[in-house]
């Protein structure tokens, strides 16, 4: 697992793949290290976490990606319905990459 002390859970986290019974940690739940090292003791292989908290080395940034939908939709944007499938796609990057863009500013 690569989830990180401050990193808020994004969906419950249950004690094997499957969704049944009870979950040992709720959504929203801020990780500690305790609470990582835990999940981790239990097996939990994964977590879904919010935003796109862990930056590699390469990823592309918000900026880039934005430019790279402005320049995929450059012939086709004055057609509304189109127009409107960029706003939806411009506006899911931002929402899921954040204000930084994915990268954490302390």
């Amino acid at each position: 697992m690569t989830a990180k002390a401050g990193m808020i859970l994004a969906r419950d986290v249950f004690r094997s793949e499957s969704e049944i019974g009870i979950p040992i940690c709720g959504k929203d739940t801020e990780l500690t290290d305790t609470l990582i090292a835990r999940l981790e003791n239990l097996k939990v292989q994964s977590v879904y976490v919010e935003g796109h908290p862990v930056w590699e080395e390469g990823d592309r940034g918000l900026d880039d990606m934005l430019r790279d939908l402005d320049s995929r939709f450059a012939k086709v944007r004055q057609d509304p319905l189109t127009a409107k499938l960029h706003d939806i796609y411009a506006n899911y990057l931002k929402r899921s990459m954040g204000e930084s863009g994915g990268r954490k500013t302390d």
